[in-house]
């Protein structure tokens, strides 16, 4: 097995400007700022590099990517701490769920059936969550950093599987969340960012979400 937490190095590498490369990378920067704090190595590695983001794609709506940059870029990270606390680690009821089978099971529960089917789906791919923290797996900037891995290994069926069983189910809700709660901007404008990714790569593979009924 790979331990997970291998997948949370960022290397801001670019392997030329085409569109395939552009979208390996997107969700590494992605998923390291939904997972990572915002003071953390990790997070300040990519912030630094938030500007790019309009150049990595050809983006279908350019406007609003160079927007939501220029209002991540507005925003100093240590001013981010206690929203992302309530974001992703939990301050009372949390807003915004950061896990899948919060959304998808009708209990709202983590480690809910889609969430363990999630970690048997990694486990067939000789994956397996290392960050020491006894998490779930389904947390949504975890699985956009095993989509980048999947994607570097040029391994398209577990792209697929991941978007489309796994991910877009209620990633638009989750993002939609993010935006409405979200009052610092920065991850309002991330998860902009986020959901024109995902539609971006949905479409790159051909991919549309399977059907589920949301619960959260």
């Amino acid at each position: 097995m790979i331990p997970y937490g291998q997948l949370l190095t960022i290397g801001l590498f670019f392997a030329g400007n085409t569109k395939l490369s552009a979208i390996a990378v997107l969700p590494r920067i992605l998923g390291t700022l939904f997972y990572y704090p915002p003071t953390s190595e990790q997070a300040s590695g990519v912030i630094t590099s938030l500007n790019e983001l309009p150049t990595l794609l050809d983006w279908e709506d350019p406007d609003l990517i160079a927007q939501a940059t220029a209002q991540m870029c507005s925003i100093d990270p240590q001013q981010l701490t206690y929203q992302f606390s309530l974001l992703f680690e939990g301050q009372g009821r949390m807003p915004a769920p950061p896990w899948g089978s919060v959304y998808l099971d009708q209990e709202n529960l983590l480690l809910g059936e889609t969430s363990l089917d999630y970690r048997r789906f990694l486990a067939g791919h000789q994956l397996a969550l290392d960050t020491q923290l006894n998490e779930p797996d389904d947390q949504f900037g975890l699985m956009l950093l095993a989509m980048a891995y999947f994607m570097e290994a040029q391994n398209d069926d577990a792209v697929e599987t991941l978007l489309a069983t796994h991910l877009l189910p209620w990633a638009g809700r989750y993002l939609e969340l993010v935006v409405d709660v979200d009052e610092t901007g920065f991850y309002r404008a991330l998860a902009e960012v986020a959901g024109a990714f995902l539609r971006e790569v949905a479409a790159a593979y051909g991919v549309t979400a399977a059907p589920r009924q949301l619960y959260f």
